[in-house]
């Protein structure tokens, strides 16, 4: 018997009711019955309770659904006050690949309390956001990978975090962009911009404002499936 409900996980998180793998998911070292740098976000979200959950791009839906799972769960255990509400905002202009949650009828759609926004991240935080004057407790950063987008998308979003809220931006190891294999369809898709991003907030002098660790472990152990890397950042 094991802490985690692997039948659970096979079916809901990192497939969709167990016939295809939920899309992008090797990015952040997940497998059937392994969740990869998913269980640290779910575990992020769970120790701290946190209600306002925003997901800036997501190709299979696999951080939105750990967010809402997570709020789920606690609703589950008796913490009722907790917003099971999770927020996703993807453009779906097919940058950095297609979603396969558009649908209606999609296994994401029907199985988790998730808000979709069909725009811009940059139109959400001024349209959506801002408007609704709403504070994000926890934000992942996944939408474009280009340098300026992930520039533009922290410096927007960094604005409206509640105290104490948590960012976490993906694809930050440089070692994967470096060793980046490309894929049918995914060629001339730029991903040098996280982790370029990163290299450059560290060097500025906004770095002493942030807590900030840094999860890489991309192609370190070939036995073992490794993410494309995780930045988890906290104001101070």
């Amino acid at each position: 018997m094991t802490i985690l409900n692997h039948k659970y996980i096979k079916n809901n998180i990192t497939t969709n009711d167990g016939k295809e793998d939920v899309k992008y998911r090797w990015s952040h070292g997940a497998t059937d019955k392994h969740l990869g740098d998913g269980m640290l976000i779910y575990s992020l979200i769970y120790y701290h309770k946190f209600q306002t959950c925003v997901c800036l791009g997501s190709g299979g839906g696999f951080i939105p659904r750990i967010m809402s799972q997570a709020k789920i769960d606690l609703q589950k255990e008796g913490f009722k006050n907790i917003n099971t509400n999770t927020i996703l905002v993807d453009a779906v202009n097919g940058v950095n690949g297609e979603p396969d949650w558009t649908e209606d009828s999609s296994f994401l759609r029907g199985n988790f309390r998730i808000e979709f926004l069909k725009q811009t991240t940059e139109k959400a935080y001024y349209d959506y956001f801002c408007k609704r004057d709403i504070k994000i407790d926890f934000l992942h950063i996944d939408a474009d990978h280009t340098f300026e987008g992930v520039k533009k998308d922290f410096k927007l979003y960094k604005n409206i975090m509640s105290d104490g809220g948590i960012i976490t931006i993906h694809d930050t190891d440089k070692n994967y962009v470096d060793n980046f294999i490309e894929v049918e369809g995914h060629e001339d898709y730029d991903l040098s911009g996280p982790s370029e991003w990163l290299r450059k907030f560290t060097i500025s002098s906004e770095y002493d404002d942030f807590e900030v660790l840094n999860l890489f472990n991309y192609g370190k152990n070939k036995e073992y499936p490794t993410s494309t890397g995780l930045t988890i950042l906290r104001k101070k």
